[in-house]
């Protein structure tokens, strides 16, 4: 068995293990849970980390999970394809602020936030790459189906941009005009929201 065959397996059981634990609409997580910035301290909770002065705004309507661990780190160098075939990466996307969005059309809260992706695309560059394994038909014919009209469907056939940032889905990194990340985001959202709004506006 070549070590190829051990690891895409393995991968998708780690893909998948994060997406079920992620709730498929705004009302039922909003119902259970609080979203953890990266410090620990629920978002909302009232507690402020210790790393925030009073009065600092804390996230309270995301469903996932904020993390700024990685801020001012540069894109992994990985490739993935554009809607047109090529081999394209982040750097790509370098002189403007750029949301990455990792997902796959088997994942419930993935496939619900990409209308509130392609709204929020009004205003700023959102790249949102399948992690479909070998999946172009089926990643076009849920863009078909979507009607999205900002959205492209990017392709990452061999889930490496998920093994680069050890991601469950979905996963979304906010990149800034240099290249660097300023946050990443682990579970669904609803990127119409206000909140969504400024944690966007972080990239200008």
């Amino acid at each position: 068995m070549s070590l190829r065959s051990t690891i895409v397996p393995l991968l998708m059981l780690g893909l998948l293990a994060g997406c079920d634990r992620q709730v498929s609409t705004p009302e039922q997580a909003n119902a259970n849970t609080l979203p953890i910035e990266n410090n620990g301290t629920p978002a909302g909770s009232g507690a402020q980390p210790a790393d925030k002065a009073p009065g600092d705004k804390v996230v309270v309507d995301t469903i996932g999970t904020l993390d700024r661990s990685h801020k001012g780190e540069a894109a992994p160098v990985v490739q993935f394809q554009d809607p047109a075939g090529r081999a394209t990466s982040i750097a790509a996307f370098k002189g403007k602020p750029v949301l990455l969005n990792l997902w796959a059309t088997w994942c419930g809260p993935c496939v619900g936030e990409m209308p509130t992706l392609d709204a929020a695309a009004k205003d700023m560059a959102i790249v949102a790459v399948s992690q479909d394994l070998d999946g172009a038909a089926k990643v076009k014919a849920f863009f078909a189906k979507g009607g999205y009209t900002r959205l492209q469907p990017y392709l990452d056939p061999k889930a490496n941009l998920s093994v680069a940032y050890n991601a469950s889905l979905p996963t979304s990194v906010l990149y800034d005009s240099a290249g660097h990340e300023v946050w990443r985001m682990t579970g669904g959202m609803d990127w119409t929201t206000g909140t969504a709004r400024e944690l966007l506006a972080e990239a200008h």
